[in-house]
């Protein structure tokens, strides 16, 4: 799945959570959060990873980050020429490395210290990184502010963030993530807990943003249209597995797998008098603890035979024009 100039690369990356059943019992059953994934990042690119709750996005992009440790696999950042496996970084160099990681979080509600002004939140990471002195901070900080459209930054730098609005601390938020000049951020899913009416102006401020200051995106969501709007490429993830990918329009307007069939055909028309087929699948989704070597997708498919269980899941492949499916029937 190679791209132009990859940024970040992703091999066989896993997270196993154990599921113990006593206080001192040896886990003996482990939960697939993430499970063998494969994917590249280009210099400069959007990626959307979407699909339900619960199929790994959140986990995948704090792995990506440094959040939480894998369970096995490698993270690359970087071009071939220069690349690092971030996976085994530990010590001082995980602080390098975040100069050049960030993460931008789902609830601006919850990702703030409520007692820090938003001065001292954007701050932060300046601080840590030990950056500039503290009248170039204050600049770095009133610029960042400016730029994601707060201004006069002198009349937000000394507020709480209790006397902000959602967008607005979502503004501080992708300001605080930016602040470092970071190469590569992960968003997980930064419009879903904002008003409807402001979504597409947080938006379309971080495709601005990208734009002008060369950021590269893992962008979670579960939403299909925002995806469309933000990303060059879609992954769509299943159970801990990633059961396509594509550029954009060609996985919405070709999509393979059935599950991102059953995905698209869920997605609300704008019409009344539309008529649309149901998605042909059954059931619920399965449990990820300890989950059968075969097709993660078999119980629910509605195109499944028995070589499907018979066979391990399938791996992910290009079917056509860099459109990559884990299928064993397209």
């Amino acid at each position: 799945m190679a791209t132009r100039d990859s940024l970040v690369t992703v091999e066989h990356l896993q997270k196993k959570y154990p599921v113990s059943k006593g206080l001192f019992a040896r886990a003996k059953s482990f939960i697939y959060a993430v499970d063998d994934i494969n994917f590249q990042i280009g210099r400069g690119e959007s990626l959307g990873l979407v699909g339900e709750s619960g199929c790994g996005k959140t986990t995948t992009g704090k792995l990506l980050v440094k959040l939480i440790e894998p369970t096995m696999g490698n993270i690359f950042l970087g071009s071939n020429g220069s690349r690092t496996d971030i996976a085994p970084l530990k010590g001082a160099r995980i602080k390098q490395f975040r100069r050049q990681v960030q993460m931008i979080f789902q609830d601006p509600y919850e990702s703030m210290n409520p007692r820090l002004t938003i001065y001292d939140t954007v701050a932060e990471p300046l601080v840590v990184q030990n950056i500039g002195t503290l009248i170039e901070r204050e600049e770095r900080v009133a610029e960042m502010l400016a730029l994601v459209g707060l201004t006069p930054p002198s009349s937000f730098m000394f507020r709480f963030p209790h006397e902000l609005s959602g967008g607005q601390r979502q503004r501080v938020a992708i300001a605080r993530a930016l602040v470092v000049q970071p190469r590569f951020v992960v968003a997980d899913e930064p419009t879903s807990m904002l008003d409807v009416s402001i979504r597409t102006g947080i938006m379309h401020l971080m495709f601005d943003l990208a734009q002008r200051l060369d950021v590269t995106y893992l962008y979670i969501t579960h939403d299909l249209a925002v995806a469309r709007y933000m990303c060059d490429r879609i992954a769509v993830m299943y159970l801990g597995k990633i059961v396509e990918l594509a550029e954009t329009e060609e996985l919405l307007q070709h999509p393979q797998h059935p599950y991102t069939r059953a995905l698209l055909s869920s997605v609300p028309v704008p019409d009344p008098r539309a008529k649309r087929q149901p998605a042909d699948i059954k059931g619920g989704v399965p449990t990820p603890i300890d989950p059968p070597p075969y097709c993660r997708f078999y119980d629910r498919c509605p195109i499944a035979t028995d070589a499907c269980r018979t066979n391990l899941h399938p791996p992910i492949e290009d079917k056509r024009n860099q459109h990559h499916v884990a299928c064993y029937r397209v």
